[in-house]
């Protein structure tokens, strides 16, 4: 029926629009990524040290996981035996914007820095500038974090769970 006339349609499509949608889809990405550093510190070490390393952390680590992966002698390095939890190694370690974000949110998380500095003042008074209380709680609500956050102290202290 009606998705294999669907699959068609895509199907159809050339391939030098699917590349034109998908260099304005990333650079939307990026874009929005480079938006929300706009709340920290830029001038502070320690920030730019974490958007560095986790950059160079992105782009590194997928190459020498497509040399590891395509390597019959260095694919053993990452391999554990279990074929589902191998491909998902693979998946994480070959795609740089997860590599980064890992990185990004490890080191956030790790090295200690003020709240001005990590941008969480900035962020809570841009926020509560938000005219339309109701539409933010609407759109932004997250009631399992609310619920984790009530029942389980840990979830408290962790950044992007709401308080309560």
């Amino acid at each position: 029926g009606t998705i294999g006339k669907i699959g068609v349609l895509f199907a159809s499509i050339p391939r030098p629009v699917v590349g034109g949608m998908y260099f304005v889809m990333f650079g939307i990405v990026l874009a929005v990524g480079i938006s929300n550093l706009r709340f920290i510190d830029l001038t502070s070490s320690r920030n730019i040290f974490i958007i560095g390393l986790s950059l160079y952390f992105g782009i590194i680590v997928p190459n020498w996981a497509y040399k590891a992966i395509n390597d019959p002698i260095q694919v053993k390095s990452i391999q554990t035996g279990n074929e589902e939890f191998d491909q998902l190694v693979r998946v994480i370690l070959t795609s740089g914007m997860i590599v980064g974000a890992i990185i990004a949110c490890f080191l956030d998380n790790t090295i200690p820095g003020s709240a001005e500095e990590r941008g969480m003042t900035n962020y809570e008074t841009e926020s509560k500038q938000c005219s339309d209380q109701e539409l933010r709680d609407k759109i932004y609500r997250e009631p399992l974090m609310e619920w984790a956050a009530g029942k389980l102290p840990l979830f408290r202290n962790l950044p992007f769970v709401p308080t309560i």
